[in-house]
């Protein structure tokens, strides 16, 4: 729980009263969570929502329905569902809206599932409602190796684009490689300003030689321009984080260019579009049921230790996705 605004440190476990199943709710017995970025974001109180105190983090989760509030339909106990819910999830049991929730089938691996919607909806959300990509065409993923940036690939391979990626380390490239990357560099892990940028830029265009296609942003800093620098005539830039910070760039080159620069919040789109969300989640869970696609789940924590998860989720060196654990 967080009773007061800090990092991890300042998470405490204690035992709560149960949450109850209102109308139109689920009460769901969690099994794994997703740990993400704006976990850290939120108890800090630097992200866009603040929640009201105390809160469990946690946004996203799997796990089985145990009871069902009045008003609920499509939905009964033994269910094991997907939920997505800002915070909360870092706890035995949440009750929540059963819009919120999707039905999966039991075969998927829990820990999996709980690494899936967050990263892999807005990515998917990014690539083809947003960015519209082709076969054939070259998207480059900054920060591949991370949690959304592993899943941007990975769908960007599953839609037959040359994927190229972009991390910081031999070992990200690697990884991203792994996810199915064609090629891709390595950068600094802290870019300063000025010529190496320039130099970054270069060895991009190099990467491609024609032009990228799509590229898809979740870093932003010092990175965004030489990226944005890589597109090709009538590219599309995708801005979907801000992992280094947010970038000053000159607008000039979109016009130069001819390119687009495209805001993502996948939040945002499901409040708004949620029958257009619900279509893309469909999508998702069919091609992971064909393994066309498959998240990376490279660590698990168990209850006591979700601080240090999400310590390591803000220090930048995770590569694919950490989850807790609440199976016993």
């Amino acid at each position: 729980m967080s009773h007061a605004a800090g990092g991890p440190e300042m998470l405490v476990l204690e035992e709560r009263p149960e949450p109850e199943a209102g109308e139109g709710e689920l009460l769901v017995r969690v099994q794994a969570v997703g740990v993400n970025f704006p976990d850290g974001l939120l108890i800090r109180d630097r992200y866009q929502v603040k929640p009201p105190r105390p809160f469990a983090p946690g946004g996203e989760f799997c796990g089985v329905v145990e009871r069902v509030g009045a008003g609920v339909s499509g939905f009964r106990a033994g269910d094991v569902v997907l939920g997505r819910c800002g915070w909360g999830a870092m706890a035995e049991r949440i009750a929540l809206s059963q819009e919120r929730c999707v039905r999966i089938p039991a075969g998927f691996p829990p820990d999996e599932a709980a690494a899936f919607l967050f990263a892999y909806a807005t990515a998917y959300h990014a690539l083809h409602d947003e960015a519209r990509i082709q076969p054939g065409e070259t998207l480059l993923v900054l920060g591949a190796a991370g949690g959304v940036g592993s899943a941007a690939v990975d769908l960007g391979r599953a839609a037959g684009a040359r994927v190229l990626a972009g991390a910081s380390s031999e070992a990200k490239l690697a990884f991203a490689r792994s996810c199915g990357a064609a090629d891709g560099l390595v950068y600094d892990a802290d870019l300063p300003p000025g010529e190496a940028q320039q130099a970054l830029a270069r060895r991009l265009k190099a990467l491609a030689p024609g032009g990228v296609d799509v590229v898809f942003d979740p870093v932003g800093g010092a990175y965004a321009e030489p990226a944005l620098r890589s597109l090709g005539r009538g590219g599309r830039h995708l801005v979907v984080g801000f992992t280094a910070g947010i970038p000053r760039m000159p607008l000039n080159l979109a016009l130069l260019k001819r390119c687009r620069i495209i805001g993502v919040d996948w939040r945002a789109f499901v409040n708004e579009e949620p029958e257009a969300n619900a279509r893309n989640v469909d999508a998702l869970l069919s091609l992971w049921a064909q393994r066309r696609v498959r998240p990376q789940v490279t660590e698990v924590f168990d209850m006591a230790s979700a601080p240090e998860a999400i310590r390591r989720m803000e220090s930048r060196s995770v590569m694919g996705k950490l989850v807790v654990s609440l199976r016993h």
